[in-house]
């Protein structure tokens, strides 16, 4: 495959999304319909934030619901999408000289990923492989590791960032549904400036004066810092897929680098 696939940010938000139909659901939908099937699904999650940087290498990932409090009906999700020990090998290889170890057993495919990935693509019948974030290294290293994996998308992957750029679970509020604080929007709308102008420059979003707040832990910025690699290393800006606010501190914006394998 010479054309290229998009890549993306995919706000995920709360773990219920994967049971719910919104216009952030919706949108996920449209974006995956937009072009044609990837041969292959590479995730930076989130929610695999450990000290090494690793790829999934089994053939069969398991579902791994790693969340508390939420309604059995939600831990009955299975996502059984085929694992892709070729493409895990392939991601070694794109990224050298940087390791990259492979993981035969240890995770699978986690909530950040699934509950996106329930809306793309619900049949799960296109391999899914996740690539950790190493918490020990700096922001720099993630950004340019992201634009390392560019060559990729002209191989048929789709590559995936989930997380959120605001996420601060601590100062939830279940009274402000659909809602953002000032300070939340005040951060997702400069980020929004970079990724949608020029987002090798995204690292100064951490001197900005809301950072502490919108990101009290870099786990759900980091899948940022790889789209943001994706798009300096294809030389194309971010678009905004869709954006939005839930429970004050939670932004569902994702973004789009557009290919050009479109349907």
């Amino acid at each position: 495959m010479s054309e290229q696939l998009p890549a993306a940010f995919i706000g995920h938000g709360n773990p219920m999304n994967a049971l719910s139909h919104n216009r952030y659901t919706d949108a996920w939908r449209a974006f995956a319909d937009s072009f044609e099937r990837p041969r292959a699904i590479l995730v930076v999650s989130a929610h695999w934030y450990v000290n090494i940087t690793a790829v999934t290498s089994m053939t069969l990932p398991r579902t791994i619901h790693d969340f508390y409090g939420f309604p059995q009906t939600l831990f009955d999700v299975q996502y059984p999408a085929p694992g892709d020990p070729d493409l895990a090998r392939r991601v070694v290889d794109v990224v050298e000289p940087t390791y990259v170890g492979l993981d035969a057993d240890s995770w699978g495919i986690d909530h950040g990923t699934w509950s996106v990935l329930v809306h793309m693509y619900p049949n799960a019948d296109v391999p899914v492989v996740q690539l950790s974030i190493n918490a020990e290294l700096p922001f720099d290293y993630h950004f340019a590791l992201g634009a390392k994996l560019n060559d990729l998308r002209s191989e048929g992957v789709l590559i995936v960032g989930s997380g959120n750029v605001v996420h601060n679970l601590r100062l939830v509020d279940r009274h402000l549904p659909g809602l953002g604080t000032d300070w939340a929007h005040r951060f997702d709308d400069d980020v929004r400036e970079i990724m949608t102008g020029d987002a090798a420059e995204l690292g100064r979003a951490r001197d900005h004066a809301d950072y502490t707040l919108a990101a009290p832990t870099p786990d759900h910025f980091l899948p940022l810092a790889y789209v943001a690699g994706l798009s300096a290393a294809a030389g194309r800006p971010a678009r905004t897929l869709i954006d939005g606010y839930e429970m004050g501190s939670l932004s569902m914006t994702a973004y789009e680098i557009a290919g050009s394998a479109t349907r």
